[in-house]
């Protein structure tokens, strides 16, 4: 068995998981891949391990990266996550843009002051954290 990851998804669940998310047999990925559909099945019984080209070309296959594939993040595609992203802040600075002058300055006091409370809140537990280690 090849766990990988952690207590994440096996790397044979994880591309059986893609697989079926495209609703395609073994076969027709295989076929795709141009290995056996043997070969796909120890793979998605985490009997076998892939080489890392073909680890490449799965990853390829389903466009996702090949982190995400070895169980190293949950995000499938970077570009996506991007743009979620991308979008959530054009949305946060489109709201920040329709306030008025005079509560944008009220907003941006308000961020000091929440990063001065972050760091008091920091200090106090790695002053916490020092105390309990020379007790």
């Amino acid at each position: 068995m090849f766990i990988l990851g952690g207590a994440r998804m096996y790397f044979g669940e994880k591309i059986r998981m893609l697989r079926e998310e495209k609703k395609m047999s073994q076969i027709e990925m295989a076929k795709n891949l141009q290995i056996t559909s043997q070969a796909l099945s120890q793979y998605e019984l985490n009997k076998r391990m892939p080489d890392t080209g073909m680890i490449q070309k799965i990853a390829d296959f389903f466009n996702v990266t090949t982190d995400y594939i070895l169980g190293r993040t949950e995000i499938k595609n970077y570009e996506e996550k991007i743009c979620e992203d991308q979008e959530k802040y054009s949305a946060t600075t489109r709201q920040i843009e329709s306030l008025s002058e005079d509560s944008r300055k009220e907003l941006k006091k308000y961020i000091e002051l929440l990063k001065i409370k972050e760091s008091i809140e920091k200090t106090d537990e790695e002053t916490s954290s020092a105390l309990e280690k020379n007790a």
